[in-house]
């Protein structure tokens, strides 16, 4: 087999690969919400936990409407969101506000901007209980 002959077939293959990747990059997934656990530790109250967590919300995401078993304390370190709470009129949070959410109070955010948003999260929450649950 000459040089030339050899060539094609690998770049048939690198072409085909090329493509597949493409392929692969129009159906991926969009960037999605991420909920990282930072630390936990019981309370002085039995039963209950502390839990810090950073939330990172992308550009155009929602969160999805979901409950917690206890109460939720957050601080914006980044972007700008849509807080939804059920019951309360939505409010639009940016860098270097707070809110609270209600022990199993309903609720959604919206990142409405282009940049991922950042949000340090502390819940006092029922032990052994999921963090969040969603809401139907």
């Amino acid at each position: 087999m000459t040089k030339t002959r050899a060539k094609v077939p690998v770049a048939v293959l690198l072409v085909a690969l090329i493509g597949a990747l493409g392929v692969t990059a129009l159906y991926a997934q969009p960037a999605a919400f991420k909920r990282t656990v930072l630390q936990k530790g019981d309370l002085s109250v039995p039963g209950r936990e502390a839990v810090t967590a950073l939330a990172e919300i992308p550009g155009g995401v929602r969160v999805g409407k979901h409950t917690h078993p206890g109460e939720e304390l957050g601080y914006v370190v980044e972007g700008t969101l849509l807080l939804e709470i059920e019951g309360k009129e939505p409010v639009r949070l940016k860098a270097g506000d707070v809110f609270f959410v209600e022990a199993g109070r309903p609720h959604d955010a919206m990142n409405e901007g282009t940049a991922t948003a950042k949000v340090l999260a502390t819940y006092v929450v029922e032990k052994g209980k999921p963090l969040a649950s969603p809401v139907r």
